[in-house]
């Protein structure tokens, strides 16, 4: 019983560790038209469109699309969690 317990103390002391070092890393992705597409790795978290567009969606989860006509610039907020140390 007491090797049963510290195998589990040790594997939450474990996870703990890998817990305390991560991190959120976020980038903007720009481009031209309708959509803009995040870094490999990356999830879409918002979306901004130009022209006075507020209506967009998040497609495939690291796509942003502005609903808009016409709209000259999209640009999409890509984060990922990261192990960092």
């Amino acid at each position: 019983m007491a090797c049963s317990r510290t195998l589990i103390l040790l594997s939450l002391f474990t996870v703990h560790s890998i817990l305390a070092k991560r991190r959120l890393i976020c980038t903007t992705a720009f481009s031209r038209g309708a959509n803009a597409y995040c870094p490999s790795g990356y999830l879409a978290t918002g979306c901004a469109c130009g022209m006075g567009c507020g209506s967009w969606d998040i497609r495939g989860d690291a796509a942003c699309h502005c609903q808009c006509a016409n709209i000259d610039w999209t640009s999409a907020r890509c984060c990922k969690v990261a192990i960092v140390g």
